[in-house]
């Protein structure tokens, strides 16, 4: 069995450090666990969402708000789906953005299977460094993280951080904590209240 950390524990340790400016985009199964831990006007929690969407989503919010920090968290699966938005973020000159890969191994919403890169041993450090991330780190126990989490998001942007985590077992639904069009609505409220 594979060193993992519980991916609510992870999760705890960023909301912990997120300041008020900072804007998180929750995808896949990252999303069922940030709602539970976070319902800040700046949270942007993608469900329903399309398997590998979260990057451009993100990196869309770092061109378009500058100014804040922009966190991601995806899911390995969903990485994935586009790793060719690794380059497009590396080129697009964004340093307002840290990916959080939340790696648990498994396309869990559809039950556990494995993901190829689980099969064939991939390095996603690896692969976010060969893409040209500044700042690159991986975490698979939970001491080391609580420990350098906040000097790794203080890092030069862009950042990639690689958390390995266990797979949720209980329940594997994504509910949306309301309709998509009513997140849009407070969050595009928050970014606009801010910037007057």
């Amino acid at each position: 069995m594979r060193e993992a950390m519980p991916v609510a524990e992870a999760l705890r340790v960023l909301a912990g450090l997120r300041g008020d400016d900072c804007i998180v985009v929750s995808h896949m199964g990252a999303a069922r666990e940030w709602i539970q831990l976070s319902d800040h006007p700046l949270d942007l929690h993608y469900v329903p969402s399309a398997m590998g969407g979260g990057p451009p989503l993100a990196l869309g919010l770092a061109l378009a708000q500058p100014q804040r920090e922009v966190w991601l968290l995806t899911g390995d699966g969903s990485l994935l789906m586009t790793l060719g938005a690794l380059l497009t973020v590396i080129d697009s000159g964004a340093r307002n953005l840290s990916l959080m890969l939340i790696d648990n191994a498994a396309y869990e919403i559809i039950g556990g299977p494995k993901t190829p890169a689980t099969r064939r041993g991939v390095d996603f450090a690896g692969m976010a460094r060969a893409a040209g991330f500044e700042s690159v780190s991986h975490f698979r126990c939970l001491d080391d993280w609580r420990r350098g989490a906040a000097q790794m998001l203080a890092a030069p942007g862009p950042r990639f951080i690689w958390l390995e985590v266990n797979v949720v077992h209980e329940n594997h639904r994504l509910d949306p904590p309301c309709p998509m069009q009513e997140q849009l609505t407070r969050l595009r409220r928050a970014l606009g209240a801010a910037s007057t």
